[in-house]
């Protein structure tokens, strides 16, 4: 009993002196390549037998040639060991190498494509991940795309629907000014018609501006859908009357749900407003406010605008979107819808369009109030 404890005390210094000795060389190349890592750490468990061996051996408890044919066992093993070790190493090391040259051609624009040949289970869940991220930056770019093609014809819109009211009140005024104005009162009129046009879209761009920073301020107050959809219908209805279009509340529901009232009502009165200018004389714009299941409500606004094209549906609420028919030609910078999806996020709602047999319904989906 005394020997064999013996023999394990010897054992066990060999392996650690050389657990030691492998640590400290492993934190000086933790650096270099994973061959290197992979070389010491075999070399570390034969290197620990074979220290342990001799401590045994220098103890007098193994004969001469019973230590040459340990020594040999273990240098046997330990060439073994290191060859498998150098191998496994080159193999990740190779396999880490395409996985930075497929990394880097997402990164570059590109798509990412995981290479090929067996892996290991941390490098298959690394090519994975990496396969996602590539899918997501692709999504990124697009929006970001997107954007800047809004963007580009935002500028191009607001730009030329700013130059257009500025172009005719100048032109009024120079008349005024010049007392060659025959009816000077309407003049007046019409540049108060202009000026107000243009607070508008000033109006909606510092609205979109604040919703794209996040910083539009909400005063959220328990109230009826019923009572909102009554007031924007009272709001639009002169607008209504004087396109000759009937405005109708249909299964207007009196749920209750938590919104600023202000905001609320400016979505409804830009959906109102953008359904009446694009449908047609006697036609109708009907509104409708539900409950449905999942503790959310459906407020919709059809018009009959005669649908839109399949491939500007998913643009519609785009900033700087404006859409044309042969009906009624595009108007406004096309600030409105994308407004309305700004203050419907802001509720923690979200917005959608689809089209019905003869125009389109516009829905904002709510959450109920508790």
């Amino acid at each position: 009993m005394r020997d064999t404890l013996l023999i394990a005390g010897y054992a066990f210094a060999g392996a650690a002196f050389s657990g030691l000795v492998g640590a400290g060389v492993l934190r000086l190349i933790r650096r270099r390549s994973l061959i290197a890592s992979l070389t010491v750490v075999a070399a570390v468990g034969v290197v620990a037998m074979l220290l342990g061996t001799l401590a045994v051996a220098w103890a007098m408890f193994l004969s001469p040639h019973d230590l040459t044919v340990v020594t040999t066992v273990v240098a046997m093993a330990a060439a073994v060991s290191l060859g498998t070790a150098v191998l496994l190493g080159r193999r990740v090391a190779a396999r880490s190498r395409a996985l930075a040259v497929a990394a880097r051609s997402f990164g570059d624009g590109g798509a990412f494509a995981a290479p090929e040949g067996p892996v290991t289970a941390e490098l298959d869940a690394l090519s994975l991940e990496l396969a996602a991220t590539s899918a997501r930056l692709a999504e990124s770019r697009a929006r970001e795309r997107a954007l800047e093609t809004s963007r580009r014809e935002l500028v191009a819109w607001i730009s030329h629907d700013l130059r257009t009211p500025l172009a005719g009140l100048r032109a009024m005024a120079e008349a005024l000014e010049d007392g060659v104005a025959t009816d000077p009162p309407r003049y007046l009129a019409q540049i108060r018609t202009e000026v107000e046009r243009l607070d508008d879209m000033v109006g909606d761009l510092f609205e979109l501006s604040r919703i794209h920073a996040g910083t539009l301020p909400l005063a959220l107050a328990r109230i009826s859908l019923y009572d909102l959809v009554d007031d924007a219908l009272a709001g639009a209805g002169p607008l209504a009357r004087r396109h000759g279009v009937r405005l109708v509340g249909e299964q207007v529901e009196p749920v209750p749900v938590e919104v600023d009232g202000r905001e609320m009502s400016r979505v409804l009165g830009n959906l109102l407003v953008n359904a009446i200018r694009r449908t047609p004389a006697d036609g109708t714009v009907a509104v409708a406010a539900v409950r449905v299941t999942g503790g959310e409500v459906v407020l919709s606004v059809t018009d009959g605008c005669g649908g839109i094209r399949p491939e500007d549906l998913p643009r519609v609420f785009d900033t700087g979107w404006r859409g044309s028919d042969a009906r009624t030609p595009p108007s406004g910078a096309g600030l409105g819808l994308a407004i309305v999806r700004g203050i419907v996020e802001a509720h923690q709602g979200r917005s959608r369009v689809r089209n019905i047999p003869g125009g389109c319904r516009f829905e904002v989906i709510l959450p109920a109030a508790p």
